[in-house]
């Protein structure tokens, strides 16, 4: 605990807050109490509380007569802001310069991203403003450079907005070992931390405090704002769709709204729905009104046009995606409109608030589900946020390929200590694990890129000399260092292509890594091969029978584990039921009489006959990502048990199988060995494990991206990649980053650890309905079969077609 004695708001803070009858707010004074009294802290407050202005306070207070008490304001760096976006930290510092301004406090402030003029980073260094804003990445370029000691020796805080954006990530593990070598440079450093949606303040607090001490944080609650107004929007009498996501029976009724309102946001979960929204509101303005559209596929100079719009009250509408979910301080936007689930109370919550953008003014939002089960996912995040639940992602083992960055970081700027630095990064959450024979390795693979490859001088970096000190090999590893660092990497697309050379199109590489040779799937009407990939490009043949595995384009997020328990509690809650619009209670009834609800903490798996197949699905909610691994696991076990499996089809809520024969004995498929089996063969087999070792590749600095005067091409970069890969596999197999790399494809990329949450709810209690026909909690799932590569909302239009027919067999009850 701080032993400081804790002032009072210096009264200037005081007549300036009072000039624009303001107030100041509990938690603004407490973010300052607890500065004065040497403490980091957390505040978790709604949107609109003035958290960028609590989270300055104490600078603005530092800089103020009371404070000064008649000495020069202090040279250098005193205050570090990290945000996620550059973005923010552009729009912060324009805020920030309001107060500064009107009340006279001589501080100069500057932002620092990639952006930033070359002539302008060098003067930073060596004649730093008083207050800087970053982002992580650039922050970890900052401490690469010999001047960091000194700039950062004078640093007093560091304040880091939206964390809950980056914590839990490879983001958030480069930032957590930056403010651990800022803690050593600057030891008085105090930490603050904000953010409107964190769900585990106790693992925040652990994740802000050096060596995990929760005494040293004090967790600042917000003041309680206006209750948000949240409504789940219906078809004008219609019904509920029964598939689909677009939800493009709304438009006509959100463009009734865009009407009504000054300025009205409109959120999508993908870039490509986005688009498609915006094209689908624009058919339907006949007004001409001003309407925007902003993702981040974006060139900068899009994106800069529509922001800035926004702020001068131009645009009546703007339809966005997760671009915008941490937004700028636009306080003039009437009304927030959700397309399709939240698939999450938090991001909900975050997206919500950007309505009024005030504490004392309720945010409104409209939810429009795009189906059934979007329908109930809607309101099991609406009663999430009138309860005041959060939600948000676990917190894991920090990355190797990021610790090796930071090694090379640290010695970019001088020679360093083994044990020290050791200390430093042990004193993080994500990296208190590492132990003397981790750290062994990371060491020797920044000092010749490990046991195969230390034969090759370009992967002699850094060299150990008497007293475990660490030094570079040459200067020159510097500069293509800063070049090259970072986290953020930009997803390829691959070409699909005959052998002959006839292109097909492209897809995104995520999907096609999943894919071996001999497997079979869906793209542009035809059943394709899979005969090789190579480096961007995948080659394939018409295959001679359907295509097992479904093929999707557009990123998707993921559905909340939270939000699906809540999900899974709706559907057993059959008092609850009467809430609900008439045929999504009708929906429920029809199930519960002719099949069983899937409960809480067990499996429910239903089996059926239909058109001459024999269908099985599993009602998971563990999300698509989960479902879609499980498809590809579930499958190649069916094959070994002669099931003659012919395809399935994922959704976030389940996951139907089907094939030749019946599934007599579901948990058999499910048994926890899969994991050992069937899961490694598939990411070793397909090239996941290769993808992801080309990411872990080039964030651990194995692999450049960049050199002096040119980029490397994608493919350029996984020819280069894949060929230390090869060598890897065969020569040393457990090289550090084959590690990482099994680690990208267990967690990011296969969702294991949901899978193995469905594998145990399994083990625990699978209930098997065997059904003579199609169920109606089936019917979502089932409709999208053979529509999964279409666009959003051409696909809607088809489904409503095929549920015709799959609803009249489910919603007869006898």
């Amino acid at each position: 605990m701080g032993c400081a004695i804790t002032m009072a708001v210096p009264d200037t803070i005081e007549r300036w807050f009072h000039s624009r009858d303001w107030r100041i707010r509990q938690h603004q004074a407490a973010m300052l109490e607890a500065d004065d009294a040497g403490q980091h802290a957390l505040l978790t407050a709604d949107t609109g509380a003035g958290k960028t202005l609590a989270g300055f306070l104490p600078t603005l207070a530092a800089f103020t007569p009371e404070r000064l008490g008649g000495e020069a304001p202090p040279d250098g760096l005193h205050t570090l802001y990290v945000s996620p976006l550059k973005a923010l930290a552009t729009d912060v510092k324009r805020n920030l310069l309001v107060p500064v301004e009107e009340l006279g406090l001589p501080i100069r402030i500057e932002t620092r991203s990639g952006d930033t003029p070359s002539d302008r980073k060098k003067r930073q260094r060596s004649r730093p403003p008083h207050v800087l804003l970053t982002t992580p990445e650039s922050l970890s370029l900052l401490i690469s450079y010999p001047e960091a000691a000194e700039m950062f020796a004078g640093l007093r805080r560091v304040v880091i907005d939206e964390l809950h954006a980056f914590a839990t990530g490879k983001r958030g593990d480069l930032l957590m070992l930056a403010l651990a070598r800022l803690q050593a440079l600057a030891p008085g450093l105090r930490r603050s931390g904000l953010s409107a949606t964190v769900a585990d303040v106790e693992s925040y607090r652990g994740w802000l405090a050096p060596w995990g001490d929760l005494d040293g944080v004090t967790h600042v609650v917000g003041e309680a704002g206006a209750s948000p107004e949240i409504e789940i929007l219906l078809p004008d009498g219609e019904r509920v769709p029964w598939g689909g996501h677009a939800a493009t029976w709304a438009i006509l009724q959100i463009f009734e709204e865009i009407r009504r309102n000054r300025t009205t946001l409109v959120f999508t979960n993908t870039r490509f729905l986005a688009e498609y929204i915006f094209q689908k509101l624009w058919d339907a303005n006949d007004d001409v009104l001003p309407i925007g559209i902003h993702h981040g596929s974006l060139s900068v100079e899009a994106r800069r046009k529509v922001e800035g719009a926004m702020a001068r009250g131009e645009l009546r509408a703007l339809v966005a995606t997760a671009s915008l979910d941490l937004g700028v301080d636009w306080g003039d936007i009437d009304c927030v409109i959700q397309m399709g689930a939240p698939k999450g109370s938090s991001r909900l919550l975050q997206r919500i608030g950007r309505a009024n953008h005030r504490l004392d003014q309720p945010s409104r939002a409209l939810l429009v589900p795009g189906n059934r089960f979007e329908f109930l996912e809607a309101q099991a995040a609406l009663d999430a946020v009138e309860e005041g639940v959060r939600d948000g992602e676990d917190f894991r083992p920090g990355g190797l390929d990021v610790l090796a960055q930071h090694v090379m970081a640290c010695a970019c700027a001088g020679p360093f200590q083994e044990d020290a630095l050791l200390s430093e990064i042990r004193s993080t959450l994500a990296y208190a694990w590492v132990d003397e024979i981790v750290w062994r390795r990371v060491l020797g693979f920044a000092e010749n890129g490990g046991y195969a490859l230390r034969a090759y001088d370009r992967f002699k970096r850094i060299t150990r000399e008497d007293g475990g000190w660490w030094r570079l090999t040459h200067p020159e590893h510097a500069a293509r260092h800063r070049l090259n660092a970072g986290i953020i990497l930009d997803g390829e697309m691959l070409t699909v292509r005959f052998r002959n050379g006839r292109s097909l199109g492209r897809v995104e590489e995520r999907f096609a890594a999943s894919l071996s040779p001999g497997d079979t799937f869906q793209f542009a009407g035809l059943s394709l091969e899979v005969e090789a990939l190579r480096e961007v490009e995948l080659i394939v043949r018409a295959a001679k029978k359907s295509a097992m595995i479904p093929s999707y384009g557009g990123a998707r997020m993921p559905l909340t584990t939270h939000l699906a328990d809540r999900v899974r509690g709706l559907l057993i809650d059959r008092a609850g039921w009467a809430r609900f619009p008439d045929d999504v209670r009708e929906w429920l009834e029809v199930q519960d009489w002719r099949s069983e609800m899937p409960g809480p903490g067990e499996l429910l798996v239903e089996s059926f006959p239909h058109e001459g197949r024999e269908y099985t699905v599993f009602y998971t909610f563990e999300g698509w990502n989960a479902n879609q691994s499980l498809g590809m696991l579930i499958t190649r076990r069916m094959e070994e048990r002669g099931l003659g499996p012919l395809g399935f089809v994922a959704n976030d809520y389940s996951l139907a199988v089907w094939g030749l024969k019946p599934v007599d004995d579901p948990a058999a498929l499910l048994s926890p060995d899969i994991l050992a089996h069937e899961f490694t063969e598939w990411v070793t087999n397909s090239h996941l494990l290769r993808r992801a070792f080309r990411e872990v590749a080039v964030i651990a600095g194995l692999v450049e991206r960049q050199q002096p005067g040119k980029r490397k091409t994608g493919k350029q970069v996984t020819f280069s990649t894949d060929l230390i890969y090869d060598v890897l596999r065969k020569y040393e197999p457990d090289h550090v980053l084959i590690e990482a790399a099994w680690q990208d494809a267990r967690t990011r990329m296969t969702d294991v650890g949901r899978l193995a949450g469905v594998l145990e709810r399994a083990e625990r209690e699978t209930r098997h309905v065997r059904l003579e026909r199609v169920s109606p909690l089936a019917v979502p799932v089932l409709v999208t079969i053979g529509r999964e590569r279409m666009p959003a909302g051409a696909a809607d239009d088809d489904i409503l077609v095929e549920a015709e027919s799959l609803v009249s067999l489910a919603m007869t009850p006898e």
